[in-house]
């Protein structure tokens, strides 16, 4: 018999074989985050230190520009700290963090810059304030991991104006070689850019964490802002519309090994353009990529929006179903079931999963259809705020009208609606004109 079987794990020759700090650091720059998506991985933190405000600043300064993520959580322990710009951090995550591989902190803020210092205070007492820094250029010379004292000459000391009467953490970024890359540093095209990158962030900031924002039970809202702006939440699903429909909530038991989870689908049908409430919303709940490709699937763990529009290969993008949006929620035990990945832009819609929501979609599609018919007889949906004269006087029916018109949808009734619509307009046109239809 071989005796290498009989061999103990510690006597197999282990050799140790810690990758090049250099060579794997600068890798995992390149780990799929794109600026707006490495801010919001940081809040992430922010709201696990369960900050009640978090601002974040977008500093033009020429070559020297930075970016400060500031927030009013409880802050870390020196010790704590630099477990937290360790790479695959140690320390463990409860069920609801929105934190999962211990890389976040590191891999998003270097995705962006080449020096990232963290600023922080635990005590609510005792100004003990506690700074490190990750320093690409450092790792490159010692090809070691690790963490400096920031430098004294760096826009890192502005963080202790955050700092000075309670606790909190301020990250922040500098040399900006993956944000300000190209042309003038100093010029106006490098400020632009510092621009638009601010209201990129704003707008994806008040979508992603749209459930933060909002006032929930029990709990304050939490408060954003960037560069001064606080942030409204970006809900997807217009809950302050009057004529948009909810369905029933499904609700699933999803097994991962001998952990379960559970996933819940919510679909909504979005009013027609002409029953929205002004035009000016109509286009604001279009959303970032507008209509036709926000409509879909918004996925969230743990409350955070991980994704935003898409069918996940479901069905197609349509124009007659860009009324229709659901929300898919599922727990943080079922991580690796749908695998998400570390930027946390990213699922897999699991195949049992995908055939338990796939009859709710095709029903939640068809109601969208019938909405957005409506809009075509109609004639294309213009404005209700311009209509005719007559119209406006009648606005209480017009409303009894689309109040009948959403039931029906809720209530899987449209087709009947349909047959008395087209009943009323042989014989009763007054009537489909006094009630909107």
């Amino acid at each position: 018999m071989d005796e290498r079987t009989n061999l103990s794990v510690t006597d197999r020759g282990a050799v140790d074989v810690t990758p090049s700090a250099s060579r794997l650091t600068n890798s995992l720059r390149d780990i799929g985050y794109d600026f707006v998506s490495a801010v919001a991985d940081v809040v992430d933190n922010s709201i696990s230190a369960e900050a009640s405000r978090v601002d974040i600043e977008l500093c033009f300064d020429g070559p020297d520009s930075y970016v400060i993520i500031a927030d009013d959580g409880e802050g870390m322990t020196g010790d704590a700290l630099i477990e937290a710009l360790r790479f695959g951090s140690r320390r463990q995550y409860g069920g609801g963090e929105l934190g999962r591989y211990g890389l976040g902190l590191k891999t998003a803020s270097l995705s962006q810059c080449r020096r990232v210092t963290v600023v922080t205070r635990r005590s609510p007492v005792r100004r003990r304030i506690s700074a490190k820094t990750l320093d690409l250029s450092h790792v490159e010379r010692s090809d070691r991991w690790e963490v400096v004292e920031p430098l004294p000459d760096t826009s890192a000391f502005r963080a202790l104006e955050w700092l000075d009467t309670s606790p909190g953490t301020v990250v922040i970024w500098e040399v900006l070689d993956r944000v300000l890359s190209d042309g003038n540093l100093s010029g106006g095209w490098a400020r632009r850019r510092l621009d638009n990158l601010s209201e990129r962030t704003a707008d994806h900031l008040s979508m992603v964490f749209h459930r933060f924002l909002e006032r929930m039970a029990g709990s304050d809202p939490l408060i954003i802002t960037v560069n001064g702006r606080k942030l409204e939440p970006w809900n997807p699903f217009a809950p302050d519309e009057q004529f948009g429909v909810q369905l029933p909530v499904r609700r699933y038991e999803i097994w991962n090994g001998s952990e379960s989870g559970q996933v819940s689908l919510t679909g909504y049908v979005l009013p027609a353009r002409s029953l929205f409430s002004s035009l000016a919303e109509f286009d604001r709940l279009s959303g970032p990529a507008k209509w036709n490709r926000q409509q879909g699937l918004y996925v969230y763990r743990a409350d955070r929006m991980i994704q935003s529009g898409g069918w996940c290969g479901i069905r197609g993008i349509d124009e007659h179903t860009k009324l229709a949006r659901a929300a898919l929620d599922f727990s943080p035990e079922l991580d690796e079931t749908f695998q998400i990945n570390v930027a946390k832009m990213r699922v897999q819609l699991p195949l049992d999963i995908r055939s338990l929501i796939e009859p709710h979609i095709s029903d939640l599609c068809q109601k969208a259809q019938e909405m957005y018919r409506r809009d075509l007889r109609e004639g294309s949906g213009t404005d209700p705020t311009q209509a005719e004269p007559a119209r406006m006087k009648s606005a209480d029916v017009s409303a009894i009208g689309a109040a009948i018109l959403s039931a029906a949808l809720a209530t899987g009734h449209a087709q009947a609606i349909d047959s008395i619509i087209r009943h009323l307009e042989r014989e009763s046109p007054d009537v489909i004109s006094s009630l909107g239809w």
